[in-house]
């Protein structure tokens, strides 16, 4: 039966997530949340620095470059998801103009014009749900248009100027269209869109969502499936869970978002990468066996950058023994994290830290103070305690093949 079961999750599951994870429109919106990462980890730096205000008098106030660059990545989302989709259609020269009528038409539904200070994290991470439908949708329609002329082929008028008029038919009925629910309907749209996804993000939030989101995590890349095949999803979520703490604390409030990127992938669940492989990799460098011990040299200094793809292709994936070691990992370490930040034991971060690099535990002592080293202290030992008797087991059979040879 077990058997079974691997044979079809290597032969049918997994070959359909990766071709699902190659559809264009997933490309796309990947290829636009890669392209706002810079403007992120400035935010990130931001919060790094913030930390000598507590040391230093009259140190200057860094905020203001977050305000301005992770505080804008809905705009630039809208304009890169159509400006993408036609650089993958080989249509370069509707790049430009489709990613100005997806800021437009989102600047519409947002009324740019009324829009309070409250609301401007409508243009960050807080309006990503609606920029990221904006660029799909001005993407389908520019497509749709793409090879589409007012003009006969025959025609005397340069090239340029049949752009221009032929690119305004698309501009005016996206816009049109906009202007029509929006303002002439008096409808808010903007709110619709973000309503459609709040079942999702309340899914997230919750004991059960935050753990089965990690533990598919780990279950899949334990297939050896990309992780990017759900950051299209699950990284607007997580942006927006920061940029709601981050709002929620400068209005005096708690931060209570818990799914994030800071808390999933920086501070806490990912230490060494998905999955906590840094435990397995002092395991395999300690191991008396050469191969493994020589695997567990090779992936030590990717694995304190929290890059994890040498041991997890070198010993995890397809490897039922340490496959089900991350899969309880996937389990485990989300219930501790979940119970440490919903109950008030750590506090929960506040503050955008994107840098996934960082060696843990910096990441949870910045964001979360000394509460966050001591609950990375547990979910570290948790984390050891889990892979230890899976690995000793895999070393054992290690030996065996070893001695056969």
């Amino acid at each position: 039966m077990a058997n079974k079961a691997m044979a079809w999750l290597e032969d049918s599951f997994a070959p359909a997530l990766n071709r699902a994870a190659k559809n264009i429109w997933v490309e796309t919106i990947k290829d636009a949340l890669m392209q706002i990462l810079p403007l992120i980890l400035v935010g990130s730096l931001v919060t790094v620095f913030a930390i000598l205000q507590d040391f230093i008098p009259n140190f200057p106030n860094l905020w203001t470059f977050s305000s301005y660059t992770m505080g804008l990545i809905g705009l630039f989302i809208a304009f890169l998801i159509p400006f993408n989709y036609m650089e993958r259609k080989k249509q370069p020269k509707m790049r430009i103009v489709s990613g100005m009528t997806a800021v437009c038409l989102f600047a519409l539904i947002l009324r740019l014009e009324n829009l309070a200070e409250a609301d401007y994290s409508a243009l960050g991470a807080g309006g990503m749900f609606v920029s990221i439908i904006v660029g799909v949708v001005v993407a389908m329609v520019m497509s749709l248009f793409a090879n589409f002329s007012i003009f006969s082929k025959s025609s005397a008028i340069p090239d340029f100027v049949r752009f221009w008029f032929d690119s305004m038919i698309p501009i005016i009925l996206l816009i049109t269209a906009g202007w029509f629910i929006v303002y002439f309907l008096d409808f808010n749209l903007f709110e619709f869109l973000q309503g459609l996804f709040r079942p999702l993000v309340a899914i997230s939030e919750s004991f059960a969502g935050f753990v089965l989101i990690y533990f598919v995590m780990c279950f899949l890349y334990s297939l050896g499936i990309s992780t990017w095949v759900y950051y299209a999803v699950l990284n607007p979520i997580m942006l927006a869970g920061i940029a709601a703490n981050m709002e929620a604390v400068a209005a005096g409030l708690p931060a209570t978002h818990i799914m994030t990127q800071e808390v999933v992938y920086n501070a806490f669940l990912c230490i060494g990468g998905t999955g906590a492989t840094l435990p397995l990799v002092l395991m395999l460098m300690a191991s008396k066996l050469k191969r493994l011990k020589s695997l567990g040299v090779a992936s030590f200094v990717p694995g304190l950058l929290n890059i994890n793809e040498p041991v997890v292709f070198g010993c995890i994936a397809w490897n039922p023994l340490l496959m089900i070691a991350m899969w309880l990992q996937g389990i485990v370490l989300p219930i501790i994290t979940y119970a440490g930040l919903k109950f008030g034991l750590v506090p929960i971060p506040k503050s955008v830290f994107g840098l996934w690099y960082t060696p843990y535990p910096v990441a949870a002592v910045i964001l979360s103070g000394l509460a966050g080293l001591v609950l990375f202290a547990i979910l570290f030992a948790a984390s050891w305690i889990l892979w230890y008797p899976f690995f000793k087991l895999y070393e054992k059979q290690a030996a065996a093949e070893t001695a056969e040879q």
